[in-house]
């Protein structure tokens, strides 16, 4: 089976030229899988029965695995027997008919432009450290890009004088993203001025951000970055990286923003993706009608005059 395995792993790297993160996710999800096999007693896949991937995900639901996760476990899955069955090591498919489980949709966190504003405000500029913060919040929340985006980027891909920045994305798909004057300011202020202190040959390529030792920084060394000035900030919501994306979106759909465009920024593919932030822009309509609508003024009325 672990050949099969292999087989699978190069097809999404190869034909499909899958990015790592993907292709180490969709691993451990099919090492656990072939665990559970070998624990039933099955050695070979074409034994493998709809009744045993069953079984699997409501052990994983038994667990604690969150819907979203067995999800993401029984579409890789699918994946890998809908390979198998395309390269005639499989004449069945077992998963084919079993459907994922029931989720709930849940509204990514955001920030409001107050608190983003809180945020950015932090970084000491008086310091080397402090000027490359400063640019990579700006950056952030400008471009809307993911963390790994961020870090990935290179200096080569940096078109200030005609205001956008190239983006290499998800499976490597690239993209073109529009970049505002203050990040391009604190971005250049940083390549200017502190870059060239800590750049070190053979180290720190042609990548934009740095660590302080000169090697490109890493997702954990910005997301620790980052905690420390949500704490400055007084902030007591859950932040990750990708909140800054999220809101990046929201306040773009609440601004006014075309639908197509925004998913033109992030990259999705799908604009399914994209659209759960029309249901952040509805409560907050909803926000602004219960605040400033007047009748809103007068809401319990009704109730209390039918009792």
């Amino acid at each position: 089976m672990e050949e099969h395995l292999t087989e699978f792993l190069n097809f999404l790297r190869i034909e499909r030229n899958s990015a790592s993160n993907t292709i180490l996710s969709y691993e451990n999800d099919l090492q656990r899988y072939l665990s559970f096999l070998r624990n039933k007693g099955i050695t070979n896949l074409s034994e493998v029965q709809p009744s045993d991937i069953l079984q699997l995900v409501h052990a994983l639901a038994k667990v604690g695995y969150a819907p979203a996760s067995s999800a993401r476990n029984l579409s890789a899955i699918r994946m890998f027997h809908r390979f198998l069955v395309r390269e005639d090591i499989l004449e069945i498919d077992p998963a084919m008919n079993i459907s994922f489980p029931k989720q709930t949709k849940k509204l990514p966190s955001t920030l409001n432009q107050f608190e983003i504003d809180s945020i950015l405000h932090q970084p000491d500029l008086t310091k080397n450290g402090g000027v490359r913060d400063k640019a990579m919040l700006e950056f952030l929340y400008a471009a809307g890009v993911r963390v790994s985006e961020l870090i990935g980027i290179k200096i080569s891909d940096l078109f200030f004088k005609e205001g956008f920045i190239r983006v290499i994305g998800k499976g490597n798909k690239e993209r073109i993203v529009p970049i505002g004057n203050q990040a391009i300011y604190h971005t250049s202020k940083y390549i200017e001025s502190v870059r060239p202190q800590v750049a070190r040959v053979g180290k720190s390529g042609d990548f934009v951000f740095l660590n302080l030792r000169g090697s490109p920084l890493t997702r954990m060394g910005f997301w620790k970055i980052l905690r420390s000035y949500v704490v400055k900030a007084g902030i007591r919501k859950k932040i990750s990286p990708h909140t800054f994306r999220h809101s990046f979106a929201t306040h773009l759909i609440e601004g006014g923003a075309d639908l197509r465009a925004v998913q033109e920024m992030l990259g999705h593919a799908d604009i399914s993706s994209t659209q759960i932030y029309t249901h952040l822009d509805r409560e907050y309509l909803k926000e602004v009608h219960r605040h400033f609508h007047p009748r809103e003024k007068y809401g319990n009325v009704a109730t209390k005059n039918s009792d």
